[in-house]
């Protein structure tokens, strides 16, 4: 497609037909945004949508969510995954009472300088709240724009990078920024899907690469693929007069933050903990750990094999990250979802 204006001007009267009524419409709010657009980067819109209004009732500004205990964030975005993104809002917000006053900066560079906030949302909060003239790059744009303009090269090279910038920054200009964002993003999730686009009726069909030379599954050109590792999880519930041990995840690593039941991972599907690994949590010869149930649980890059135990036996001592709490109180603790899962079915 050579005129760039038309391309703009065809997409926005595309956008005001066929847009979604979502919460976010029309926010000029840069906080709601930003919790918006942090939600959505790897979060389904139908799953994200109760995510969003409940994040905001609970923290309807920078200040009240800068204030709230993190065990209180992080119960509130219990199940969305990707926690590092709600320790990383919790901090930004902290830094925006701290650093400008409790006022969400307007200026791209001291956007980018918040925890968590890279490129595409900086540039996604400046368009959208600000009116701005910057061109936002994500995962739906790249796909409609490498098809549309017939861009082989692969997407998380610098070459394509760069190509798809300086598309981009050509197509924002003259037109509404926030529209045009909310429409190239919009465009890439409901009508240039991933899989089975709607060609047949797409206002480019004229005019894209893809479509016209038959392409348009080979487009985007990813060259690596994300390899899925395995990892094996034991829980071990450990009661004594309705109270349960729960500890606190402090490692660099999944479910940061959450609490779990004591665990101990082994390297395969047929391995049961060794004495050692047992008497690290407490386990010994005079305690019985009675297989409950398994489940499994997929991440981006990672399948959890979970299994889960009942331990009977001596009262343990508590280590240093861990702590007795009520059965009852399991409901408020903010848990991985797979342990929230297994507490709703086993232990409420």
């Amino acid at each position: 497609m050579s005129n760039i204006h038309i391309f703009s001007e065809t997409l926005l009267l595309w956008y005001h037909q066929h847009k979604r009524d979502l919460p976010w419409r029309g926010e000029k709010d840069p906080y709601k945004i930003w919790i918006s657009e942090i939600i959505l980067q790897q979060t389904r819109v139908i799953q994200g949508l109760n995510y969003y209004a409940r994040f905001i009732d609970k923290f309807p500004t920078v200040k009240a969510l800068a204030n709230a205990p993190n065990e209180e964030v992080m119960r509130v975005w219990q199940g969305l995954g990707y926690y590092s993104r709600a320790r990383n809002i919790h901090y930004a917000a902290k830094q925006i009472m701290t650093q400008f006053e409790g006022q969400f900066p307007t200026n791209y560079d001291q956007m980018i300088s918040l925890k968590g906030i890279g490129a595409y949302t900086a540039a996604a909060i400046s368009s959208i709240a600000f009116d701005k003239p910057c061109f936002a790059v994500d995962g739906n744009v790249l796909r409609v724009l490498t098809r549309i303009y017939g861009i082989f090269d692969d997407i998380a090279s610098s070459n394509a990078k760069n190509k798809i910038h300086e598309i981009g920054n050509q197509l924002i200009i003259g037109v509404p920024p926030a529209d045009f964002t909310q429409a190239l993003m919009e465009f890439g999730a409901i009508h240039c899907t991933p899989k089975n686009p709607n060609c047949d009726h797409c206002p480019f069909c004229n005019s894209c690469y893809a479509l016209i030379n038959n392409v348009v599954e080979k487009l985007p050109v990813k060259m690596n693929s994300v390899k899925v590792i395995t990892r094996y999880l034991h829980f071990f519930i450990f009661t004594h007069q309705d109270q349960v041990i729960i500890e606190k995840r402090e490692h660099n690593d999944i479910w940061r933050n959450l609490y779990q039941f004591p665990m101990i991972e082994t390297f395969t599907a047929e391995s049961y903990p060794s004495k050692e690994l047992l008497f690290h949590i407490g386990i010994s010869d005079q305690h019985k750990a009675l297989y409950i149930s398994s489940q499994k649980h997929k991440l981006t890059h990672q399948l959890l094999i979970i299994n889960f135990y009942n331990v009977q036996g001596p009262v343990i001592a508590l280590q240093n990250n861990q702590l007795w709490v009520h059965k009852n109180s399991l409901n408020e603790i903010a848990f991985p979802i797979v342990l929230d899962r297994f507490i709703k079915e086993n232990m409420s």
